[in-house]
């Protein structure tokens, strides 16, 4: 979901006015799509450690206790608002569990502190398989997934999180620049050149 509906306009002005089912019921409208960010930016080592459903309870408890300063001050996108304290939380998580050795996303790249740990490129090279790759072609599987974390963990950190946020956290340009903390304008080049790399790796047998 891109943007918002007559739907979660409606849930919000009730959630502004102090209800917390409609709060609740807005969060149930993005849960799929911040499942998939945290699935595509949890560091590998916590798998079978931490549950998905606990890092987006979490977000929500605290999304419950910080939506009045939301309102008084909006700024981002709900949804984009959303996912910085999914983001941060997935962060803390990551500190908590791996102390020195998480990563920080600031020291990687320079990052919004709202896109959250940059995602993997285990993560991102399985979901952009799954999407393409036919049950004929699963014995050459492992070899293109190898050959494709090679072309993202080659590419410009900053150009595979645009990549990330466009094609599978379905962002959209504008929202993709303001998670990042840049210009609409970068935003598209890095993403053409981004898909450019992509395309040429998928071309090639």
């Amino acid at each position: 979901m891109q943007g918002t509906t007559a739907n979660t306009e409606d849930l919000l002005r009730q959630a502004e006015q102090g209800s917390r089912q409609a709060l609740g019921a807005l969060f149930a409208c993005y849960e799929k799509r911040l499942e998939r960010m945290v699935r595509l930016r949890m560091d590998r080592r916590l798998q079978g450690r931490v549950d998905s459903a606990d890092v987006l309870q979490d977000a929500y408890l605290a999304a419950l206790e910080g939506f009045p300063r939301y309102v008084q001050k909006p700024g981002a996108s709900f949804f984009l608002w959303l996912r910085g304290i999914v983001g941060h939380k997935l962060m803390d998580i990551h500190r908590h569990h791996l102390g020195a050795l998480a990563r920080d996303a600031r020291r990687e790249v320079s990052l919004s502190p709202r896109a959250g740990p940059p995602a993997t490129s285990e993560a991102v090279a399985a979901e952009l398989l799954a999407r393409r790759t036919s049950p004929s072609e699963a014995a050459s599987r492992a070899e293109r997934r190898q050959r494709l974390e090679e072309v993202l963990d080659g590419m410009d950190p900053l150009d595979r999180e645009v990549l990330v946020l466009r094609h599978l956290e379905q962002l959209t340009n504008a929202e993709t620049a303001e998670a990042l903390g840049i210009q609409e304008s970068a935003a598209s080049k890095r993403h053409l050149r981004a898909l450019k790399r992509l395309r040429q790796m998928l071309k090639s047998p």
